[in-house]
């Protein structure tokens, strides 16, 4: 018996460090590390118009309320010029990871000053904000510049090339994917109205403010609608937070998943959560078909170049008449 036990340790052991550890070319790690320098760049950019109203030393809140164990790079060096520069340097690592130019470096500098601004006025920012510092962590860990980078092409000639590393990055991603839903799943179902079926219409209800195009009220005063979308929202998450490891589902699973992000970022604006999680939604993209990307576009701009009414023709020879 003992040694059945061993071996089943054994097996198990095997199997996480191969689920961890089996090194695999970065392409997809590269995938996640462009999405997320482009949702860093769009954070940053919506923070301009209102920089100093938030975060500055005569905005809504002066004074840091930073507890115990908390940082933040603003009580280190505080005042409203060193924050133009934080922004703007925040703004310039969100593009570095883009193009993958120093990525690492790039990856540091958005952790520690996303990190600093949602500490600097927490107020401002909701969930989605700590995922987007939880990616920043990920990556700022990573050898995130190990593919689609300008660090990539500088050691092998080639932007569209990968290393091959540790998959754990991506791993770690894809399970606080799961996490994630599965949390969100058990929060819901200990209130009445997700077990009523009645959560869809408080959020369709709220002031038009918080929508970029809000429930009519027909829609949102339809029983029937409300329970179905209520309860379709758990099943979708439950379903993300589990059956996104089974491949025969995934592509389904998370493509309701984009369906429903869509639906709450039109009807809700919530901010960047629904962004971000399509960033991790990437880590579920296999290496393969990110490496094949570019060619397979080459070749359909080709075939619809080809199949197209306006495209030029050979020309045909054409023999002179004896």
């Amino acid at each position: 018996m003992t040694d059945r036990y061993r071996r089943v340790v054994d097996t198990l052991s095997e199997k996480w460090d191969a689920f961890w550890f089996t090194p695999e070319p970065a392409y997809t790690l590269g995938l996640i590390r462009m999405a997320y320098g482009a949702l860093v760049v769009a954070w940053t950019l919506t923070m301009l118009s209102d920089l100093y109203a938030f975060f500055g030393a005569n905005g809504a809140l002066p004074q840091h309320l930073l507890r115990e164990y908390e940082w933040s790079v603003f009580t280190i060096w505080p005042g409203d010029t060193f924050l133009l520069i934080g922004w703007s340097a925040l703004l310039l690592a969100g593009i570095a990871l883009i193009v993958g130019w120093q990525s690492r470096i790039a990856a540091i500098v958005v952790f520690v000053l996303v990190q600093s601004f949602v500490r600097r006025d927490p107020f401002v920012f909701n969930a989605g904000d700590a995922i987007v510092v939880l990616v920043a962590l990920v990556l700022a860990l990573s050898s995130c510049g190990a593919a689609l980078s300008l660090d990539q092409r500088r050691r092998s000639g080639s932007f569209w090339s990968a290393q091959t590393r540790s998959p754990w990055p991506v791993r770690l991603l894809q399970v606080q994917l799961s996490l994630i839903y599965l949390v969100s799943v058990q929060a819901k179902l200990g209130g009445d109205s997700w077990l009523e079926g009645s959560a869809v219409s408080y959020a369709w209800r709220t002031d038009g403010r918080f929508a970029f195009l809000p429930a009519p009220e027909w829609l949102a005063a339809s029983a029937l609608v409300v329970n179905v979308l209520t309860w379709g929202a758990l099943l979708v998450e439950l379903a993300l937070a589990v059956l996104v490891w089974n491949r025969r589902f995934r592509f389904w699973v998370l493509a309701a998943g984009v369906l429903m992000h869509l639906a709450m970022m039109i009807n809700l604006n919530i901010g960047f959560f629904s962004l971000v999680m399509f960033v991790l939604y990437l880590a579920f993209v296999p290496w393969d078909v990110v490496e094949r990307l570019p060619s397979q576009l080459k070749e359909r701009w080709r075939s619809r170049r080809r199949s197209s009414p306006s495209a030029p023709q050979e020309p045909v020879e054409q023999t002179a008449a004896p």
